[in-house]
């Protein structure tokens, strides 16, 4: 079983506002009496800058949607799966201003989990590769990156340091309108030393994972993260690529019977739930785990929905019996 741990528990009652009845019981998600979320306590659950979530409010309107006479604004559970589903989006590749147009509209939720977890974001490291960044300074970059992985491993280091500065990067950019080198040099030092993390000498499974982007699916670096964090667990994959067409996963599966099959879509109309039944049936049959956005909304049959990396690997993890 891997044990990538990315996020710590810690008491939720310093971050909410409380009622008196809910001071008394643990809330469930459904609950009514749920507490409400602060900035600060938002902004760390997200990984980013309690600046970067006002700006998302006074921007894109997705700030909290309830206000309360004589108290500050706080965020609902509802408010906060928005927020989510734009946080995924914008790591995810797409622009913070295309990303809200999806958000605003979000009917998702989220689980009791997600509403616990906070990241232990390295802000003042997050904030040098930013200038780094900037600067386009690619061996900066490159060598942070690697001592980063080196001391924390690759789950993370992507959870902690990277989502946050390319978060940074993009909101940088739809500030100002620059800032576009810096992404996309930023974007391909990730993907070059993921790849070099990729090389499983002894491998612990005899048939390599499948991994794909599915539909039109351009942005791989969800992917490429996954990739690398299984191979510090000496599991090999097989990554196919952006816009894989389904019938090359078909192929895959039929030729292979691949113990894990990893569809990634970052946006929903890429998220087609005939993907699922074009899959050929093999023995033994693979287990379908679904990641990314795209998925939000969808319950599939037959598969399993992940939201984040270490979710992922987890699955994984036990398709292959470790």
């Amino acid at each position: 079983m891997l044990t990538l741990q990315v996020a710590e528990i810690v008491p939720l009652q310093d971050d909410y506002a409380m009622s008196p009845e809910s001071q008394f019981r643990a809330p469930g998600i459904d609950d009514p009496a749920l507490p409400r979320l602060t900035v600060a306590a938002v902004a760390r659950r997200l990984g980013i800058a309690p600046g970067t979530l006002r700006t998302w409010d006074r921007r894109y309107g997705l700030g909290p949607t309830e206000h309360f006479v004589g108290e500050h604004r706080r965020y609902s559970k509802e408010d906060l799966a928005r927020l989510l589903y734009m946080h995924k989006l914008v790591i995810s590749g797409v622009s913070p201003a295309d990303a809200a147009k999806l958000a605003v509209s979000h009917a998702g939720s989220i689980d009791e989990k997600e509403l616990a977890e906070v990241s232990a974001v390295d802000e003042h490291l997050v904030a040098s590769l930013f200038r780094t960044a900037q600067v386009l300074d690619r061996r900066g970059v490159e060598d942070q990156l690697r001592l980063q992985i080196d001391r924390h491993g690759v789950g993370l280091t992507w959870i902690n340091v990277l989502v946050p500065l390319l978060c940074s990067i993009g909101e940088e950019w739809e500030r100002t309108g620059s800032g576009i080198a810096a992404e996309h040099m930023v974007t391909d030092v990730i993907k070059k030393v993921f790849a070099e993390k990729t090389d499983v000498a002894q491998p612990r499974n005899e048939v390599p994972v499948l991994l794909a982007c599915v539909g039109e699916e351009m942005h791989s670096l969800a992917i490429s993260a996954l990739a690398a964090a299984l191979a510090e667990e000496s599991i090999q994959v097989q990554f196919l690529g952006a816009r894989t067409p389904v019938e090359a996963i078909a192929e895959v599966i039929r030729r292979s019977a691949p113990p894990a099959i990893f569809l990634w879509a970052q946006l929903p109309e890429n998220a087609s739930p005939e993907i699922l039944s074009e899959l050929p049936a093999v023995r033994p049959a693979p287990r379908v785990i679904l990641g990314g956005p795209g998925w939000d909304g969808f319950e599939p049959v037959g598969a399993v929905k992940i939201n984040d990396l270490a979710s992922a690997c987890r699955e994984i993890s036990d398709a292959l019996g470790l």
